[in-house]
C-alpha cells in the first residue's frame, strides 16, 4: 500500500512540473504584433512625361522620394539641369532661383519631368512656395531630437527582447531538471511562479517599448539616417556675410574631407547664425546670406556638386553658443556651422 502511494505521488509531482513548464513557455513566447505602413511605389515609364504634387519624405544626395495625397510614392532623380524655383506671392515679386539644395524633407513640391530606364522621374522643373519652404526648414531643425528618441526607444525594445529570450532559455533548462522529484518539487514550483512574474513584467515592458518605437518611427517615416564625421565653424564680422581669409581656410578643410578622403554617401549641411544686434528679420536674412556665401565658395572654388549641399538655412540670433551680452560672445555667435555627414549604410561599411 505504501509503495503504491509513493508511485502515485511521484506521478502527481511530474504532472505539476510539466504543466508549470508549459504555462511558462507559452506566456514568455508571446510577441506583440508589428504594425507596417505600406505605400504604393510608382514606376515611371522610360520617356513618359509626368507632373506630380506631393510631400518630400526622403532625401538622398542625388534623388528624393515624393508621396502624393493618395499614398503613391515616386523616386525623383536630380540633375545639374534641374530647374528649382521658390514661387513668391505678390504682383512685383518674381519667382526666386533656389537650387536643389533647398529640397528638404517635409517640403510640398510640384514636379514636371520624364521617366528613365530605372522607373524614376527625372525632374525638369521643381516649384514650391515660400510658406512651404519655411515649414520644411522648421521641421528639419527639429528632426534630431525625434531621431534620438527613436534610437533610444529601439535600444530599450531590443534589451527587453533579450530578457524575454533569456527567460525562455531558463524555462527550458528548468523543465529538464526533474532527477530527484521528491526533493525538487517544491523548489521547482516556486521557481516557476517567480519566472512567470518576471516574464509578465518583461512582456509588459516590451509592449510599451515597441508601441513607443512604432510611434517614433511613424513621426520620422522616410527620414534619412546620417552620421556626422566632421564639424567646422567659420565666423564673420558684424553685419557682414563676406568670408574672411581665416574662414576660407576652415572651408578648405571641409572640401578636403570630401575630396581627398574619398567619402561615399556624403552630404554637407550649412547653417548660418547672427548675434542679437538688430531686429530678428534682419538677423535671419543676414544668417541665411552667410550660409549661402559658404555654399557659393564650396561650389565655385572646389566644384562641389550643389545636390550634395543641403539645408542652406539661417537661424538668425537663435541658438547662440555664447552670451550676446559681451563683444566676445557676440563674435562667437556670428558664425556658420558646417557639418559633413555620411549615410549610416556607408559609414558602417567603412568603419567610421
Amino acid at each position: 500500500m505504501k509503495r503504491g502511494n509513493f508511485q502515485f505521488y511521484l506521478l502527481a509531482v511530474a504532472l505539476v512540473l510539466s504543466l508549470a513548464s508549459a504555462m511558462f513557455s507559452q506566456s514568455s513566447s508571446i510577441r506583440p504584433p508589428k504594425t507596417l505602413n505600406t505605400f504604393n511605389t510608382r514606376s515611371v515609364g522610360d520617356g513618359q512625361e509626368l507632373k506630380i504634387t506631393g510631400i518630400v519624405v526622403k532625401r538622398d544626395a542625388d534623388s528624393f522620394v515624393v508621396r502624393e495625397s493618395n499614398g503613391t510614392e515616386t523616386v525623383v532623380a536630380l540633375t545639374d539641369s534641374t530647374d528649382v524655383k521658390t514661387v513668391r506671392k505678390g504682383l512685383f515679386r518674381a519667382d526666386r532661383e533656389s537650387g536643389v539644395s533647398y529640397i528638404l524633407r517635409g517640403l510640398r513640391v510640384k514636379i514636371e519631368g520624364r521617366g528613365n530606364a530605372e522607373g524614376q522621374l527625372v525632374a525638369k522643373k521643381i516649384r514650391f512656395t515660400e510658406d512651404d519652404l519655411n515649414t520644411a526648414q522648421a521641421l528639419e531643425a527639429r528632426v534630431d531630437p525625434v531621431e534620438n528618441m527613436a534610437a533610444q526607444t529601439k535600444v530599450l525594445a531590443e534589451a527587453n527582447q533579450q530578457r524575454l529570450d533569456e527567460a525562455e532559455e531558463n524555462a527550458r533548462k528548468m523543465s529538464g531538471q526533474i532527477d530527484e522529484l521528491t526533493a525538487v518539487a517544491a523548489v521547482a514550483a516556486d521557481g516557476a511562479k517567480r519566472a512567470q512574474v518576471t516574464a509578465d513584467q518583461a512582456q509588459a515592458t516590451g509592449n510599451r517599448a515597441e508601441a513607443a518605437a512604432n510611434l517614433a518611427n511613424q513621426r520620422i517615416n522616410g527620414l534619412d539616417d546620417y552620421d556626422v564625421v566632421n564639424t567646422l565653424t567659420v565666423h564673420f564680422r558684424p553685419g557682414s556675410a563676406v568670408l574672411s581669409a581665416a574662414a576660407k581656410e576652415q572651408i578648405e578643410l571641409v572640401a578636403r574631407a570630401v575630396q581627398l578622403e574619398n567619402l561615399k554617401g556624403w552630404i554637407v549641411e550649412v547653417v548660418g547664425y547672427a548675434d542679437s544686434t538688430g531686429n530678428s528679420s534682419r538677423n535671419r536674412s543676414l544668417s541665411e546670406r552667410r550660409a549661402q556665401a559658404v555654399i557659393n565658395y564650396l561650389v565655385t572654388k572646389y566644384n562641389l556638386p550643389l545636390r550634395r549641399l543641403v539645408q542652406p538655412f539661417g537661424y538668425g540670433s537663435e541658438n547662440p553658443v555664447a552670451s550676446n551680452g559681451t563683444g566676445e560672445g557676440r563674435s562667437l555667435n556670428r558664425r556658420v556651422e558646417i557639418k559633413v555627414l555620411v549615410n549610416k549604410s556607408f559609414s558602417t561599411q567603412a568603419g567610421l
